[in-house]
C-alpha cells in the first residue's frame, strides 16, 4: 500500500513568498520517491494542505481573515492595498480564498490518482521518473502524454556504486546527468512534437544522440535565446540529482567527446547488466580529443620548489610537500589521496590505479627516492585517517599549488591549447599549475632520460600502449636528435 506525504520545498517564490510542495511515495521494498507538485503555497498555512480538519480544530482558520505580506505579491504592494480602502481589501481576500480551495481540491485530486496509479502499477517499473511523469500528466493533461522510461539518476547511482568510481569519475558521472535532464527539459519546452519527450536509456537511438550532441554544442547560445527556460531548468533538476554550476558554460570540442565516451561506457555498462539491449552507439561516430604540447616543470624547478621556504605558512608548506611527492611518484590525484603506509612495501610504492582497475589490474609500482621517503616519515601519524599525507580537497589543492608557484617565482609563460577555441595561447605557468601537472613532471621528465613508454607506464599507471600517454610527454629537440644520429 501507498504512502503519501507531503513537504515543502526550500525555495520561496522572490515575489509571493509561496513555496511548491514536494511529493513524497513510499511503499514496499524500501519505496521512497519525490516529485514536484507545481501547487505554490504560502509557507505559513502548509499544514492546511495535510490536514485541513486537524489545523481547524487546532484553531487555525484557513484561509487566514488577514492578508498576508507574503500572500499580496510583495510588501509594498500590501501596503498600498491596504489604503485603498476596505472594499480593495474583501476584493483581495475573496481572491486569497479561492486561491487556497482550487489548490487544496487539486492537491486532494492529484494524491487520489497517484494512489489509485500506484496500486495498479508494476512495483518494480516504480522509480522518480515514474512519479514525476504521472504528476506531470496530472498537472498538464492537454500535453502528449509522457512515458516514464527507466529512471536514469537511480541508474547512474547504481553504476557509481558498483564500479567503485573515483571522486572525479563520480563528478563525471553526475555532469553527464545534469546535462542530459537538461537537454530532456529543453526539448520538452521548446519541441511541440517532443512535449512528451524522455531520454530513456531503452530507445534512444543514434539520431537522439546527434541531437543530443548538438544541443551540447549550442547549449550556451540557446541558454541565451530562452533564458525564462534555462532559468526553470537550472533550478529545478529531480531529487537525487547532485547539483552543479547554476549557470550555462561554453563548452571545447575536448569536453563534448568525454561526455560521449562518457555515455558510450554508461550504455556498456547498462547492456553488461542486461538492464538494456539497446546499443545506440553502434556505427556512432565519436571523434578523437585534440592537445596541445605537454607543459611540466623541469627538474630544476620541482627541486626549487622542494627547497623554498615556507616556514611562515604551514598550510602551503603540506601542499608544497605533497605535491613534490606527487612529482616523485607519478600518480594521479584521485590514488594520492587513498595512499598509506600498506602502499610502500620494501621502498617501493605499489598500487593498483583506480581509474583503469576494472579494465586491466594493472599494479603500478614506483621505487620511492630519498626525498620521497623523508616526505613520508615528515608526515607520519599525522592524518587522521592513516594516509601518507593529511589531504585536503582537490580543488583546494589545486589552488594551493597555484599559490606555491607563484610564491617561488616560477612564473615562466607556456603555450596552452585553449579547450574551447582551440587555439594555442601562452599563459604563466603558476596560473595553470595543477595536481595533474605533477604527474606530466614525472613521466615527462622520465621521458628525457629513458624512451620507452612501457616502463614509464609501469610506474605511472597507463595501460600498455595507452594514446593518453603522449598527452604526459613532450618529444624534446635532442630526442629527435639522439633519432637522426642513429642513422647517420
Amino acid at each position: 500500500m501507498a504512502s503519501i506525504t507531503l513537504r515543502l520545498s526550500s525555495k520561496a517564490d522572490p515575489v509571493t513568498g509561496r513555496r511548491e510542495i514536494l511529493i513524497r511515495l513510499t511503499g514496499g521494498r524500501g519505496l521512497g520517491f519525490y516529485a514536484k507538485s507545481e501547487i505554490y503555497v504560502n509557507p505559513d498555512y502548509f499544514e492546511y494542505y495535510v490536514d485541513r480538519r486537524k489545523t481547524e480544530e487546532l484553531g487555525v482558520r484557513i484561509p487566514p481573515n488577514t492578508i498576508t505580506a507574503t500572500e499580496s505579491n510583495a510588501s509594498k504592494r500590501h501596503y498600498l492595498l491596504k489604503s485603498c480602502g476596505e472594499f480593495v481589501i474583501r476584493k483581495h481576500k475573496a481572491a486569497d480564498v479561492d486561491y487556497h480551495e482550487k489548490k487544496k481540491s487539486a492537491l486532494d485530486s492529484m494524491i487520489t490518482r497517484i494512489s489509485d496509479a500506484f496500486a495498479s502499477a508494476d512495483k518494480k517499473a516504480i522509480t522518480s521518473d515514474w512519479l514525476q511523469t504521472l504528476v506531470d500528466n496530472i498537472n498538464h493533461p492537454e500535453r502528449p502524454k509522457v512515458t516514464a522510461g527507466k529512471d536514469i539518476v537511480e541508474l547512474a547511482e547504481r553504476y557509481i556504486t558498483e564500479k567503485g568510481f573515483c571522486y572525479v569519475n563520480r563528478n563525471a558521472v553526475w555532469v553527464l546527468v545534469r546535462d542530459i535532464k537538461r537537454y530532456q527539459g529543453f526539448v520538452r519546452a521548446t519541441d511541440e512534437k517532443r512535449k512528451g519527450f524522455v531520454f530513456d536509456v531503452d530507445r534512444i537511438k543514434s539520431e537522439d544522440l546527434e541531437d543530443f550532441v548538438s544541443y551540447l554544442r549550442n547549449e550556451k547560445r540557446l541558454s541565451k535565446e530562452y533564458p525564462q527556460v534555462f532559468s526553470r531548468l537550472l533550478r529545478s533538476y529531480p531529487a537525487g540529482v547532485r547539483k552543479g554550476r547554476t549557470s550555462i558554460e561554453e563548452r571545447g570540442d575536448n569536453t563534448i567527446v568525454k561526455l560521449q565516451r562518457n555515455l558510450k561506457s554508461f550504455f556498456g555498462w547498462l547492456n553488461e547488466k542486461q538492464i538494456t539491449s539497446n546499443r545506440p552507439f553502434e556505427g556512432f561516430e565519436i571523434g578523437s580529443e585534440h592537445y596541445g604540447d605537454p607543459y611540466y616543470i623541469t627538474v630544476a624547478e620541482r627541486n626549487r620548489i622542494a627547497d623554498y621556504d615556507f616556514a611562515d605558512c604551514e598550510r602551503l608548506e603540506t601542499q608544497r610537500d605533497i605535491f613534490v611527492f606527487q612529482c616523485l611518484v607519478g600518480c594521479r590525484v584521485s590514488d594520492l589521496m587513498r595512499l598509506t603506509s600498506k602502499n610502500v612495501v620494501d621502498g617501493v610504492l605499489v598500487y593498483v590505479p583506480h581509474k583503469t582497475k576494472d579494465e586491466t589490474g594493472i599494479e603500478a609500482r614506483v621505487p620511492l627516492l630519498p626525498k620521497a621517503k623523508e616526505l613520508i616519515s615528515k608526515y607520519k601519524g599525522v592524518d587522521k585517517k592513516g594516509r601518507l599525507f593529511p589531504f585536503i580537497s582537490p580543488q583546494n589543492y589545486n589552488s594551493s599549488i597555484k599559490e606555491i608557484f607563484t610564491e617561488v617565482g616560477i612564473v615562466r609563460s607556456v603555450a596552452v591549447r585553449n579547450s574551447k577555441t582551440g587555439e594555442v595561447e601562452m599563459k604563466p605557468i603558476n596560473t595553470v599549475a595543477s595536481s595533474h601537472m605533477a604527474r606530466r613532471t614525472f613521466v615527462g621528465n622520465a621521458y628525457l632520460h629513458v624512451k620507452d613508454p612501457s616502463l614509464i607506464g609501469k610506474m605511472s599507471g597507463h595501460v600498455e600502449g595507452s594514446t593518453a600517454f603522449s598527452r604526459y610527454r613532450k618529444i624534446e629537440d635532442s630526442t629527435l636528435q639522439e633519432v637522426v644520429k642513429m642513422i647517420e
